[in-house]
Parts: C-alpha cells; sequence; structure tokens
C-alpha cells in the first residue's frame, strides 16, 4: 500500500446545516467528527485556535477518528496574536505536548501570524521556529503582513523555511476577490487579499483555498492548481488542501467537485472516503 500524499478537507467538523448533505439526516453533534473524518481525510482545526481541548476531548479525537485521518491544528492565539512570539514557546510546547494523544491522527501544525506581525520581527520568528521540536512534529507557517510577500523579504522568509524544514500555508484567496460579487461581504471573517507565491519550504505543504459560493468561479483557479498537485506529487511533497468558503454550507459539496477534477486528470490521489458510502446525499445546488 503507498503512503497518501494528499489529503482534502474543510475548515471544520462542528457545522449543522451540514446535516442533510455531508451528515445523515438527525446527525447528533456528538457523532459530526466521527461522520467527517469518514468522509474526507483531513481537517483543519481551527477549533484551537480559539481554546485548547481538555484532555479527555483530545482522547475522544482520536477515538473518534479512523487509523490514517489527520488533523492539522492552529496554534492558539494567544499564542501567534500576542505581539511577539519568543514569550509564548513555553506554550507553543505545552500546547504540542497536550496534543500528543492524537499520535498517528497528528497531521502538520500550523502557526498562522496576524497581520500586525511584520518582518521587523524577524530574529523573533527564527527564535520561535527555533524552538519548536521539528524533528518530531511537523510545523507550517502562514504570514499575513504585506511586507513578508514583497521579494526580498520573501526569499528572506522562505531561506529560514527551507533551513528549518518549516511547511509554508499558501493561501488562495483569489476566488472571492474574482468578479463582481464579493461574497466575503456577507462573512464576518474576511480573508486577507495576499498574493499566492507558489513556494514549497519542507516535503509537505498546506494549500487553504477560500472558494466562491459559485462553484463556475473557481473553476479557472481548480484547473491551476490540478497542475500544480500533479507537479508536487511528482517531487513526492504531502499535501494538505482545504477547501473554505464565506458560505461554509457549501464547502464539502466544492471540494468533493475538486477531487473529481483530481480523478479526472488521473492525478494518482487516494480515494475521497465521502464517495465509498452507500447514501447518496443530497447535493446543494452551487450555481
Amino acid at each position: 500500500m503507498t503512503q497518501k500524499k494528499f489529503f482534502l478537507g474543510c475548515a471544520v467538523w462542528a457545522f449543522k446545516p451540514w446535516v442533510g448533505e455531508l451528515y445523515p439526516a438527525k446527525s447528533p453533534p456528538s457523532k459530526f467528527l466521527s461522520l467527517y473524518s469518514r468522509r474526507f481525510t483531513t481537517v483543519e482545526g481551527n477549533t484551537t485556535f480559539y481554546a485548547t481541548p481538555k484532555p479527555e476531548t483530545v482522547t475522544k479525537w482520536a477515538i473518534q477518528t479512523p487509523p490514517g485521518f489527520q488533523f492539522c491544528l492552529k496554534l492558539p492565539r494567544n499564542i501567534t496574536h500576542n505581539g511577539l512570539l519568543k514569550p509564548f514557546i513555553p506554550d507553543a510546547l505545552d500546547f504540542l505536548k497536550q496534543m500528543q494523544p492524537l499520535s498517528d491522527r497528528l497531521g502538520v501544525f500550523f502557526a498562522q501570524l496576524p497581520p500586525s506581525y511584520s518582518p521587523s520581527s524577524f530574529d523573533d520568528l527564527v527564535e520561535f521556529l527555533q524552538a519548536w521540536p521539528r524533528d518530531r512534529m511537523s510545523l507550517a507557517l502562514e504570514v499575513r503582513h504585506p511586507d513578508w510577500f514583497e521579494d526580498s523579504q520573501a526569499q528572506k522568509l522562505n531561506t529560514l523555511l527551507k533551513q528549518l524544514g518549516v511547511g509554508k500555508v499558501l493561501l488562495d484567496s483569489r476566488p472571492v476577490y474574482t468578479g463582481k460579487d464579493n461574497p466575503q461581504l456577507r462573512s464576518q471573517n474576511r480573508k486577507p487579499n495576499l498574493p499566492l507565491q507558489l513556494t514549497v519550504t519542507a516535503p509537505f505543504t498546506i494549500v487553504r483555498f477560500i472558494s466562491h459560493p459559485q462553484l463556475s468561479v473557481n473553476q479557472n483557479f481548480f484547473t491551476e492548481w490540478v497542475t500544480q498537485i500533479e507537479q508536487w506529487l511528482r517531487q513526492d511533497i504531502t499535501i494538505y488542501f482545504f477547501i473554505h468558503c464565506p458560505e461554509e454550507e457549501r464547502s464539502p459539496s466544492t471540494a468533493r467537485h475538486f477531487q473529481q477534477l483530481l480523478e479526472t486528470a488521473k492525478i494518482p490521489i487516494p480515494y475521497l472516503p465521502w464517495n465509498l458510502l452507500n447514501q447518496s446525499p443530497t447535493q446543494l445546488s452551487l450555481w
């Protein structure tokens, strides 16, 4: 059996409007994670950004998910969004320790830095990344200050990440900034409009694709990603691909559509567990 190199999922699992489409009708919230993990192969753990779960909760997550499922957990905001990172190194290591009951369900941790964290804090970032036990647990970084995307600063950051074996989170928000209708105007959590730089700095990468509610708007971008994913897989890079949407109820069907595009293009990716279920979930109209 070949090792999985491509994982597909959404940003959350506890989303009630998915009942009747992703989840069977009348599914209780207590079953959401178990059901989700038998439909997708990974999840972006946004929940840990807002609060660190209790030890018994982490243990339940491991029990409720099948072997091979991967959590990509976001570092808590009290670590990444309180100014400099160095003072919170002990907190980051403690968080990592608390997540260990997930064992082989742990994929890549990622630190999402706020727009206020600029290249002027580069030395602080170096110390933080050096303190992370990268030989035992993979880490990826997402930056949001515009200066990180300038050529000289981007090159400096990429060199550091490659030296340390830290991955890069690639945020693709182009779809929601395409056309006249910006769906984020109806969303409480507006995604940044930053350049997409397709640089891989480790044997793995995380892609956060902010999809447009209208499936047709995403199509050209998906076509580009199909080609890119094929290239990365040939380079033996592991890919975690997450579908977001300002209208989150549409994320599962959009992710499923992307899986179909990859399969149609004959990209060697694992099957999507959702497609093997006997049930015939009602598809949302995305057009």
